[in-house]
């Protein structure tokens, strides 16, 4: 058993620091019965989550399944910073008021995935307000400021003449201190995230805890471009409160080829299963399309119910293979006549009038199944079905 639970915990992981620990606890479980914890901190800067948040909570649910009790850390602390992962700019601070409202939407959307009765929820706002002024001086004296600069992101900043506040070298050293007060078994994060999880086990160290925090860092999941990570502000994310017939499009919109990377690292199904697919499809007995159909009822069956997959499924087909117009779709109301790039705009069908006109341009604006040739239309008093490319419509009523 301790076999099998380590080859899923390993499964489409990135890199373990001190595998052998992991063992260990793995078998203590099995032997003693004894659990252990497995640290996972989201700061809620959004409201919600989306499939590449979800990488992260399926291999937490794998360790509950085998012994582990999750201490979700719900950074509304380090929120107030920001992290500077990735970032090219110091964050704006986030109001606390979004941050609490943030926060209660991602433990419910987390419980979707989650065990509530093996998971520990921490806010680390009540041990950075014990800490004071002094205890921050204190962490602060931990770490260097070379040491900090190795990190790529704080590197190219500072070679570029970019502006780093003091806000973001403090935060990888909170990251850090949050394992040392809930005194983390193991910790677990993208790959981007490495440098704040390695703290954790250097202030473990420094702060004499008794035990080092394994590390376990995944792949970061790429959006549906299949290039940049999935992410909301890039518009190429799948959010798992999105209705089911969104969310199964989003995934039968995904290429061949990135399909298989989101079954290994969002399927239920096991690698050997995986890969009779796979073999499948290499062989020409099995079509990619129905393997990706799989995946996406998979998908919305896991964030709503069978039920509503299928219906989902048939949707899908009835608009895509059929050409038709689907029997659901958001409504809108505007009460003078309005600009049609505009009026896509407000209708959420586009993220902005240019990439409007760019898609009028390209012949994937559609009013009433009839493309939109001019890009300065002004829609006048009455109804329309408009679609965007073949996933997007909506019904706009103009008083």
């Amino acid at each position: 058993m301790v076999q099998k639970a380590l080859g899923e915990i390993k499964r489409g992981v990135s890199e373990i620091i001190d595998l052998e620990y992991i063992e260990k606890l793995i078998n203590r479980y099995y032997n003693e019965g004894k659990t252990y914890t497995v640290k996972v901190g989201f700061d809620p800067t959004g409201a919600d989550l989306h499939l590449g948040h979800t990488v992260l909570l399926h291999k937490l649910k794998i360790f509950q399944n085998h012994g582990g009790i999750v201490q979700l850390i719900i950074g509304d602390f380090t929120a107030t910073i920001g992290d500077p992962t990735g970032k090219s700019e110091t964050r704006k601070v986030m109001d606390k008021d979004t941050i609490i409202a943030n926060a209660k939407t991602y433990q419910d959307q987390a419980f979707l995935i989650l065990d509530r009765a093996k998971t520990e929820i921490f806010y680390n706002s009540v041990w950075f307000d014990k800490l004071g002024a002094a205890g921050m001086v204190g962490l602060s004296t931990l770490f260097n400021v070379a040491r900090m600069l190795e990190r790529d992101d704080f590197e190219k900043r500072y070679k570029s003449g970019q502006s780093i506040s003091i806000s973001e070298f403090l935060y990888p050293l909170l990251q850090g201190y949050d394992s040392v007060e809930l005194k983390s078994d193991i910790e677990i994060g993208g790959t981007d995230q490495k440098f704040n999880l390695l703290m954790g086990r250097h202030l473990q160290r420094s702060y004499g805890i008794e035990k080092e925090q394994a590390v376990i860092t995944m792949p970061i999941l790429e959006g549906l471009d299949g290039v940049h990570k999935m992410s909301k502000s890039l518009n190429n994310y799948i959010g798992i409160t999105e209705s089911p017939n969104t969310i199964y499009a989003k995934v039968l919109s995904i290429s061949d080829t990135l399909m298989w990377r989101y079954y290994e690292l969002l399927s239920d199904k096991t690698l050997d299963e995986i890969a009779l697919l796979k073999k499948g499809v290499e062989d020409g007995i099995m079509h990619p399309k129905i393997v990706k159909e799989n995946l996406a009822i998979e998908l919305v069956e896991r964030y709503y119910n069978k039920e509503l997959a299928n219906i989902a499924k048939e949707e899908f087909d009835k608009v895509f293979k059929s050409n038709e117009i689907p029997s659901q779709m958001s409504e809108f109301s505007f009460e003078t006549s309005i600009w049609i790039c505009k009026a896509l705009v407000d209708a959420n069908m586009e993220p902005s009038t240019s990439q409007a006109r760019r898609d009028i341009a390209q012949g994937a604006v559609k009013i009433n199944q009839q493309k939109v040739v001019d890009d300065q239309l002004q829609l006048e008093s009455g109804e329309y079905i408009i679609q965007v490319g073949k996933r997007k419509f909506a019904k706009v009523k103009v008083l």
